[in-house]
């Protein structure tokens, strides 16, 4: 709904108090990045794909949003660094890797939200984990207002607010603590 791909029933969802109908949908989607479940990154190198976030990024650019993204670490290791060829879906990088790559594509166009689409799935516990640090140094050094999507209460359970829903309705809204004592559908 926030980047309308679909458009509310009823109801209207501001940003910043301005109705969404009111923002030009060119203008709304530049505000907005997306980080999906499965990251879908094509042939290419490294740096092209986190270019595909802002056609025309300068390099430093490009390695700051990699370092953001906590992907320099293992970039820098690649035997031709950010002009290493990927292949189809990364195959060469693990999860975690295609991840922290595909985080830095949404970070480089320094868009004010950012949406983590289940962002620790198919990872295991301490990538999960080196992820939603990586989540917590973004908000530290950003003014990003990140919205996560997730099933996983480990992932979220430090957040500013939460939003429960059930079957498309909120059952609840706060903090962990918060829900843990005013919403039962949280447990």
């Amino acid at each position: 709904l926030l980047p309308l791909i679909r458009k509310p029933t009823k109801g209207s969802i501001l940003v910043d108090g301005v109705d969404l109908k009111e923002i030009a949908l060119s203008n709304l989607r530049s505000l907005i990045s997306y980080a999906p479940q499965n990251p879908q990154i094509f042939g290419g190198s490294i740096k092209n794909h986190i270019q595909y976030g802002k056609k025309d990024s300068t390099d430093d650019e490009i390695i700051r949003a990699a370092e953001l993204a906590g992907a320099d670490y293992f970039i820098n290791e690649l035997p031709q660094g950010y002009d290493t060829l990927v292949g189809e879906n990364a195959i060469k990088l693990s999860g975690g890797q295609r991840k922290r790559l595909d985080l830095a594509r949404a970070l480089i166009a320094k868009s004010p939200i950012l949406i983590l689409d289940e962002p620790t799935s198919n990872l295991d516990a301490n990538s999960s984990e080196l992820l939603m640090q990586t989540v917590k140094t973004i908000l530290d050094k950003t003014e990003t207002t990140i919205i996560i999507i997730s099933h996983e209460l480990r992932n979220i359970s430090n957040v500013n607010q939460i939003i429960v829903l059930n079957n498309g309705r909120i059952e609840g809204c706060g903090t962990h603590d918060e829900l843990i004592d005013r919403c039962d559908w949280y447990m």
